[in-house]
């Protein structure tokens, strides 16, 4: 459950960072499409988290790791978006696992629509 783990606070970081891009953006578009996003974030992960823990009966051993935000909030996303698409690979393949992540990876594409034509 290492990969899930990994995955899992990644996530929850990437609600903290885009938050403090949220603080910092000036851009009102922006500011909204982050708030939405990280907002929203951390109940997706649970999702997963809970789904996981309930169809294998373990709960995750979490890494002591942080990684800093992006400079751009598009950065934050492109690079999130890019993340979710090769480390959902190495998780579960359970159908409802990975539709649990599908909505985390619409949610960043859709943040990532909002921040590209505001």
């Amino acid at each position: 459950m290492n990969e899930a783990a990994e995955f899992l606070l990644t996530l929850l970081h990437a609600a903290t960072n885009t938050h403090l891009l949220h603080w910092t953006s000036k851009s009102y578009a922006q500011h909204q499409a982050l708030g939405a996003f990280y907002t929203g974030l951390p109940e997706l992960v649970d999702q997963v988290a809970e789904a996981m823990m309930g169809k294998f009966d373990a709960t995750p051993v979490f890494p002591v790791t942080y990684y800093a935000p992006a400079e751009t909030a598009k950065e934050e996303l492109e690079a999130l978006k890019d993340y979710v698409m090769q480390a959902r690979q190495k998780l579960p393949q359970d159908s409802e696992i990975q539709n649990l992540i599908d909505e985390i990876a619409q949610s960043i594409d859709q943040t990532l629509y909002l921040l590209r034509f505001p």
